[in-house]
């Protein structure tokens, strides 16, 4: 058992057209929004930008993974981002199984009173924040990081 390591994660919520992130403290207590970025040719740009800001140990990918864990055309999309994204900063990047962040995220936001609708600008970065505070949970309960970490572009997967 290895512990938890020190330091800011930045988790991504990888969606067709957004992109949930959060972020955690240095001591991995709480996940907090940070914000949705639209997808486009820049958004991976907006994410290296956010983490020059952060400075993360690393990032922690959602990989959409269906109910079977098996992989879907998002998951592809999922690892293709994460791929990019290590090759863009050089920071680690972890895929973590995120089933149920965008179920939860909603069931959240519902709970709280907020309507599909209202809710959609922001749902990206309540999924990132579930999907972040599992990975450090996860982390801390078992003293090992969640997920995978993400092959570079020029390591085959």
């Amino acid at each position: 058992m290895t512990g938890f390591r020190r330091g800011v994660r930045l988790g991504v919520d990888v969606g067709r057209a957004r992109v949930g992130v959060s972020r955690c403290d240095p001591d991995g207590m709480l996940a907090v929004p940070v914000e949705t970025v639209p997808r486009s040719d820049a958004s991976l740009q907006r994410l290296a930008e956010i983490a020059e800001e952060y400075e993360p140990l690393e990032f922690v990918v959602g990989l959409p993974v269906n109910m079977h864990g098996e992989d879907t055309p998002s998951t592809t999309d999922a690892r293709d981002f994460a791929s990019a994204l290590t090759a863009l900063t050089s920071i680690p990047v972890r895929l973590v199984d995120e089933r149920l962040s965008t179920v939860s995220a909603h069931a959240a936001l519902r709970s709280s009173g907020r309507t599909q609708r209202n809710s959609r600008s922001i749902v990206d970065q309540v999924a990132a924040v579930v999907l972040l505070q599992h990975a450090i949970d996860t982390e801390k309960s078992t003293g090992s990081p969640a997920g995978s970490v993400a092959p570079t572009p020029e390591e085959p997967a």
